[in-house]
């Protein structure tokens, strides 16, 4: 182990320059698929052709849903981690599910790490059919890419009506590749009624097979030029088309998603204990929080939120908001609650967070637990949030907020809702990092809080700002259940998103890289890179606790500062990374992962008397106050009740 002299400035680390540890790069450089494919003989840069020409209009070339799939044992286990992690991003978004291929399952998906990146189109070979993901191809939107092609995509730029939306320049294509630009006919491919999708996962890149004289594609909307060919994820439109190709439209693991800009509050109903509670508002007085959906944008019309004032209510007022039921599809009985919410009251108010369980149809009051409370100091500014859940039956998620002791001027306030049967991520928000890239010198440090993964690792990452683009690392730090813990750290998967922050969960295309922890990489200090930080670690102090970081492993170009326009990577703002450190050991053996573990808080709070009644919608409406758009009659017999 190492020490040396440390200096905590504005909350970053800065480790002293004689560490003998300086930061890892992931050995990959960034290409795209006509690149990484080059001298392949492919048709379009990427497209295995058989003997049948594929004409992705007949229903005999879609796949049977769950689509069997196999992972290769070429594979590394990174890619292998990122392919699933790109599956994952299917069943968030679109119809589609895969699943591991069984012994009766006799045409398949076969995985494999062959030479490029490549597949055939749609289901066209009996048996094994292979999708290559080579070397230079781990990327999330380029896995995506390759099994849109599988399940019968073509290229966006394909399209038989692309000309009307970019222009081939021809004379800069190299010799002899001017085919991979053919348009397919409206009798061999459809778009699905779906328009021309300049941000599709599928188009290729302004510069794909340049002979080096200029661009090949040129968009006829210049602000798209420099959209196209983008590798984040799949496009909203990607998945309305792959939706309608399969004639279905329910998602996988997308549960539910409010920003309260219709009237009818997603069907949320919101209660209270007197004629106040949760309100659905455009801006609060006194208070200059609007409205996160469309911060910092223009807004097409008017734009709500949801608010609880504190201001001038006594110290135990409550009120509620309760989601629409909800029951987990998946096998894995684990979701995630993300939400944004704007603290403006007293650090004594309360946001709590429960759950509402129903054990048969026969229960109409459910069992309340506690997942998270929220009791901080006030904010002023929107601040995601995540809650880890293991609804096993129908559900109800329920935002509770209580009057503290204190005088307030706010409250709290509510907005872009979403839930999913995903696991969550830890959460690091970087406030005014727009003030950051403006003002800091290149090579500026800065660094997250400490996390602990669901295992008990405990991990730090750094961000670091240059010229053009940022750097992202992370270290492995000594923690409380180290004596407990494998070691070298084997197989976990350390994967960091730059977060598009849209709005609504399905339409993100957040910016992801991966890398997994190896325990038998040496470094060439002769220490195993993975080791407990004790044994190879620098001694440092963050925050009041001396602790040893180990060696920092990440991507010095993280993303191009040119890029966080494209995308709400920087909103009001701020810029957000989401880290996950997971288990992929499994791989190994099996194409699929154990459930992952739930981390349930372990916190104590008195119920609400109104809380105890039941759900807001079936609530004993004398001395409650109840609004729901969805339970209208109901207001009317509480209303009647009263006047009787």
């Amino acid at each position: 182990m190492h020490s040396c002299t440390f200096l905590v400035l504005n909350s970053a680390l800065v480790f002293c320059l004689a560490s003998p540890m300086p930061p890892a790069d992931v050995d990959e450089e960034w290409k795209d698929i006509p690149d990484i494919n080059k001298g392949l003989n492919l048709r379009e840069g990427d497209i295995m052709m058989h003997n049948q020409r594929s004409a992705i209009l007949g229903n005999q070339y879609r796949w049977n849903i769950p689509v069997p799939f196999e992972l290769s044992v070429n594979l590394s286990m990174n890619y292998k981690g990122v392919i699933l992690r790109a599956l994952e991003q299917f069943r968030l978004k679109s119809c589609i599910d895969f699943k591991s291929r069984t012994e009766e399952d006799i045409s398949y998906i076969s995985v494999e790490s062959r030479e490029g990146c490549w597949s055939y189109v749609g289901h066209i070979v009996a048996g094994a059919q292979t999708l290559s993901i080579g070397n230079g191809c781990g990327v999330k939107g380029i896995v995506e890419h390759e099994f849109l092609h599988a399940l019968g995509f073509w290229h966006e730029q394909s399209r038989y009506d692309r000309d009307d939306y970019v222009t081939i320049n021809f004379k800069n294509i190299i010799t002899g590749y001017a085919n991979n630009f053919d348009k397919y006919s409206e009798n061999l491919t459809t778009t699905q009624d779906t328009p021309y999708d300049y941000y599709s996962v599928m188009h290729y890149d302004k510069n794909a097979f340049s002979n080096g004289n200029g661009s090949t594609i040129i968009t006829k909307r210049s602000e798209f030029q420099d959209v196209i060919g983008q590798r984040l994820d799949m496009s909203e439109y990607d998945t309305i088309e792959l939706n309608k190709l399969y004639k279905c439209n329910s998602s996988i693991s997308f549960l539910d998603h409010c920003s309260f800009d219709d009237e009818s509050l997603c069907q949320m109903s919101v209660c209270s204990a007197a004629d106040y509670g949760w309100q659905r508002v455009e801006s609060v007085s006194g208070i200059s929080v609007t409205d996160h959906t469309y911060l910092g944008k223009e807004q097409n019309g008017t734009s709500f939120f949801m608010h609880f004032s504190t201001k001038g209510r006594n110290e135990g007022d409550a009120a509620r908001m309760e989601s629409m039921t909800m029951t987990p599809k998946r096998d894995c009985k684990v979701q995630c609650l993300q939400f944004y919410y704007y603290h403006s009251g007293n650090e004594s108010d309360q946001l709590n967070i429960w759950i509402r369980e129903y054990q048969n149809e026969a229960d109409n009051r459910g069992t309340l637990r506690l997942m998270d409370q929220i009791i901080e100091p006030p904010g002023n500014y929107w601040k995601l949030h995540h809650v880890p859940l293991n609804a096993n039956k129908t559900f109800q998620v329920v935002f509770e907020a209580r009057k503290g002791a204190g005088n307030s001027s706010g409250g709290f306030s509510l907005d872009d809702i979403n839930i999913s049967e995903t696991e969550c991520p830890h959460t690091w928000q970087i406030r005014d990092f727009e003030k950051v890239l403006k003002n800091s010198v290149s090579g500026t440090w800065m660094n997250s809080p400490l996390y602990y993964s669901s295992e008990g690792y405990r991990f730090l990452a750094l961000l670091m700002v240059n010229q053009n683009y940022l750097s992202v690392y992370v270290g492995l730090v000594s923690g409380a259940y180290d004596d407990q813990l494998q070691w070298p750290c084997p197989w976990r998967q350390i994967t960091f998103q730059i977060l598009d922050q849209n709005p609504h969960i399905q339409k993100r295309m957040s910016s992801e890289k991966s890398y997994t922890t190896d325990p038998t990489l040496v470094s060439s200090y002769g220490r195993n890179d993975w080791d407990n930080p004790r044994n190879n670690g620098t001694r440092v102090v963050i925050g009041n606790e001396t602790v040893y970081v180990g060696i920092f492993w990440g991507y010095r170009y993280a993303i191009m500062k040119e890029d966080l326009t494209k995308r709400e990577f920087i909103k009001g703002g701020d810029i957000i990374l989401l880290f996950t450190m997971q288990d992929i050991s499994g791989l190994r053996q099996k194409n699929s992962l154990p459930c992952p573990k739930v981390t349930l808080k372990n916190l104590k709070t008195s119920f609400d008397a109104a809380v105890k009644q039941g759900p807001c919608a079936t609530s004993d409406c004398l001395g409650i106050f109840c609004t729901s758009i969805t339970s209208s009659l109901i207001l009317l017999v509480c209303l009647r009740l009263l006047l009787n």
